[in-house]
C-alpha cells in the first residue's frame, strides 16, 4: 500500500516548520501521560476498594443470619440448616452489645461481641489478625472467674494496658432495685490483641466468648444472628447464597429469618467509590481529549504544508479516498505510539508503587496503610482503546480536508 509508504514518509521527514513536529511530539506526549495517569488512578481506586472489602470482610462475615425480634434461641439448630446450604463453607453465632470498657487510665465506649472461638476460626479472619495472644486464649478449662477477652490494637493504647491486664466491663442496663438500675460490672483480663488494619474497628471492637457475654448480659442461651461464609469464588454472588439460606430456613422452620449479605450491607460505600471511580475516568479522558486536538492542529499544518504533493498525487491518478487514507495512518501511528507508550510507562509506575510501597497513608484516616494498586486488565483494555478511538476520531477532519485539495487551484 503507497498510502502507508507515503504516511511513513511524511512522518520522518523533516517539516519545513519545525513547529509542526513539535505539536506531533506534544500530542504523543499528551496521549502517553493521559493513558499512564488513567491507568494508576484506576488501578488505585480498584486496590483501593478491594483492600477496603478484604479488611470489612476480615472483621464482619460474609453472610449475617438475623431473626426480626432481635435473638435466636435454637441457634444451634438453624446454625446446622445453614451448612447444609450450597456455597456456605461456615458458621458461627454472635451476641454483640455497645458497653463501657474501663482501664487503669480511663474508660472508652465499646462494641462487644460474643462469638464462639471454635467455629468463628473458620467465618472471621480474627486468628490471622492477632498481634498478642490467640483466639484459643478465649477458651478456657475450667472457666475462670475473670473471663478473657480479646482488645483492639489502638483501645488497648488508648487504655494503656497490654495482656494479662485488668479491665472492667461496666452495662447501663443491670437489675432494678430500690436504689434504681444497678449497672453490671465485670472485671476481665486482657488475652490477646488484633490489629484489623481499620481505625475503627481497632479503637472500639471487644471479644468475649458467647457464654461470658451471655453471662454478663444476663439474657440467657440466646443470641443475635449467626455469621455465615460463603466460598472464594461465591463472594461477589453472595446474595443468592444468602436467598438460599432464606429459603431452606422458611421450608424447615416456622420463623421467618432475614439474610444480609456483605455488599447490601455496604452498598452505599462500595457504590460511591464507583461513582468517583467513573468521574475520575471522565476527568481524566479529557488529558487525551487535549492531545487528539493538538493532532488535529497539527494534521491541518501538514496538509497545508503538503498540499502542492497531495495536488501532485491526484494528478498522477491517486484517489481522495487514498489521499484520507494518508493522513488517517499518520494519525494511526500517532494514537498507537502514545497508547503504547502511556499503557508501558502506567503498568511500569503501577509496578513500582505496588513493589516499594513508598506512599504512606495515614492509618487513622485510611484503612490501609500504604497506597493500594490492583490492575484489572478490564481497566487497561478499555483505556487504550478509548485513547485510540479518540485519537482516531481527531484524524478524521484534517484527513478529508486533504481529500478535498483541488489539483488546479493548487499547481495553476
Amino acid at each position: 500500500m503507497y498510502e502507508w509508504f507515503i504516511s511513513f514518509r511524511y512522518l520522518r521527514a523533516r517539516h519545513k516548520q519545525r513547529f509542526i513536529s513539535l505539536i506531533s511530539l506534544i500530542s504523543v506526549a499528551g496521549i502517553t501521560v493521559g493513558v499512564m495517569a488513567l491507568i494508576v488512578v484506576l488501578a488505585v481506586y480498584s486496590g483501593f476498594t478491594d483492600g477496603l472489602r478484604d479488611q470489612i470482610l476480615g472483621i464482619n462475615s460474609h453472610i449475617i443470619v438475623q431473626h426480626p425480634g432481635g435473638s435466636i434461641d435454637n441457634y444451634k439448630e438453624i446454625r446446622k440448616q445453614i451448612l447444609t446450604v450450597d456455597g456456605v463453607t461456615g458458621a458461627t453465632p454472635y451476641l454483640y452489645t455497645q458497653t463501657l470498657l474501663s482501664g487503669a487510665t480511663g474508660g472508652s465506649g465499646v462494641i462487644l461481641r460474643g462469638i464462639d472461638p471454635e467455629t468463628a476460626k473458620g467465618v472471621i479472619k480474627l486468628g490471622s489478625q492477632m498481634i498478642r495472644g490467640s483466639i484459643n486464649d478465649l477458651e478456657q478449662d475450667p472457666p475462670s472467674r475473670v473471663p478473657p477477652i480479646i482488645l483492639g490494637k489502638n483501645l488497648a493504647d488508648e487504655l494503656h494496658v497490654t495482656v494479662n491486664d485488668k479491665v472492667r466491663l461496666i452495662s447501663s442496663s443491670g437489675p432494678l432495685t430500690p436504689m434504681g438500675v444497678i449497672p453490671r460490672i465485670k472485671t476481665c483480663r486482657v488475652s490477646g490483641i488484633f490489629e484489623s488494619g481499620m481505625y475503627e474497628y481497632d479503637s472500639s471492637l471487644a471479644y468475649m466468648t458467647l457464654t461470658d457475654v451471655q453471662a454478663f448480659l444476663g439474657s440467657g442461651d440466646v443470641v443475635h444472628g449467626i455469621e455465615v461464609s460463603v466460598k472464594e469464588n461465591e463472594l461477589n454472588q453472595a446474595d443468592q447464597v444468602a436467598r438460599r439460606i432464606t429459603d431452606e430456613l422458611a421450608s424447615t422452620s416456622d420463623s421467618i429469618f432475614i439474610a444480609k449479605d456483605w455488599m447490601s450491607m455496604n452498598r452505599n460505600l462500595f457504590a460511591a467509590f464507583k461513582l468517583e471511580k467513573i468521574g475520575m475516568f471522565i476527568c481524566l479522558t479529557l488529558i487525551i481529549l487535549v492531545a487528539a486536538l493538538n493532532i488535529i492542529s497539527a494534521l491541518i499544518m501538514v496538509v497545508m504544508e503538503k498540499e502542492k504533493d497531495i495536488a501532485i498525487l491526484k494528478s498522477m491518478g491517486a484517489t481522495s479516498r487514498s489521499i484520507m487514507k494518508i493522513f488517517f495512518f499518520q494519525g494511526l501511528v500517532i494514537a498507537f505510539s502514545g497508547t503504547i507508550l502511556g499503557v508501558a510507562g502506567g503498568l511500569s509506575l503501577c509496578e513500582l508503587l505496588s513493589r516499594y510501597k513508598f506512599i504512606e497513608l495515614p492509618s487513622n484516616v485510611y484503612p490501609m496503610s500504604t497506597l493500594p494498586i490492583k490492575v484489572l486488565p478490564m481497566d487497561v483494555t478499555i483505556v487504550a482503546i478509548a485513547a485510540i478511538i479518540i485519537t482516531l476520531a481527531a484524524t478524521i477532519y484534517p484527513s478529508w480536508k486533504a481529500s478535498q485539495v483541488h489539483p488546479g487551484e493548487v499547481l495553476s
